[in-house]
């Protein structure tokens, strides 16, 4: 009998240091098997944010940058500007692009810099402690926000993916989820959408992904994907917001 599944060629064998019911290692297999689909893995490189994937370079088969608190932008840009025939993406959480990051993301988007951004929104600040984050929920309890998220005093949650979508220049912007076998199909037909353009040199690729965080949520991950179903999902709402076909 042979297999019917196996693991892909873009990921490596490692043990994973991400929390039990995080689904970071769910992404980072479907952006593998993107790779290995397109036949881009020796001409790919990926690069590394702080947070929660800061170490994302241990599981994956080919070329990894580390950049600086915020700046994969600035590194993709550098990277793809140089050598225009690699395949370039930024793999960043909501502290690391939508906090010190949010400049960098934005002019990114609006110079239209042909790479790809993977952009994990767990609403919280997840590596350092699960502080409140700038996509962190109304009434949202974090370590900085015990008694939940104040809007009068903080503001709203950011909407990244609507956020770039107002942008004049073209590009791709979608926001997907992978809290359950259903959503997982969509954001790989996203991902690998998003990776066709840069193939293709054809525009700036932005894939919003809402993720779960049962550690810094205080909830079990049967708890943190209902939590994720009925609150994060009525506010970041899933579907494509821009497509460079919107903007011919």
């Amino acid at each position: 009998m042979g297999k019917a599944f196996t693991k892909p060629e873009a990921l490596a064998d490692a043990h994973t240091h991400y929390c039990p019911g995080c689904t970071h290692g769910v992404i980072h297999r479907l952006v593998a098997e993107v790779i290995d689909e397109l036949g881009i893995r020796g001409r790919t490189v990926g690069i590394a944010p702080v947070g929660c994937a800061v170490l994302a370079y241990n599981y994956f088969t080919f070329d990894f940058q580390e950049a600086a608190h915020g700046r994969a932008p600035a590194m993709a840009t550098g990277i793809k500007r140089v050598r225009p025939d690699l395949m370039v993406f930024t793999y960043q959480g909501d502290g690391d692009l939508a906090s010190i990051g949010m400049g960098e993301i934005i002019h990114a988007a609006n110079r239209g810099e042909k790479f790809t951004t993977i952009f994990v929104n767990n609403a919280v600040y997840g590596m350092t402690g699960g502080q409140m984050a700038p996509t962190t929920m109304p009434g949202q309890r974090t370590t900085t926000s015990p008694a939940g998220r104040n809007v009068e005093e903080a503001g709203m949650p950011i909407q990244m993916a609507e956020l770039l979508a107002t942008l004049q220049t073209p590009g791709y912007v979608t926001r997907q989820t992978v809290i359950k076998p259903r959503y997982i199909t969509r954001a790989k037909k996203a991902i690998k959408k998003a990776f066709e353009y840069q193939v293709a040199g054809k525009c700036f690729s932005f894939v919003e992904v809402v993720s779960t965080c049962p550690t810094n949520w205080g909830m079990t991950p049967l708890e943190a994907v209902k939590w994720s179903e009925e609150t994060l999902l009525a506010y970041y709402k899933l579907g494509e917001y821009k497509t460079p076909e919107q903007e011919a």
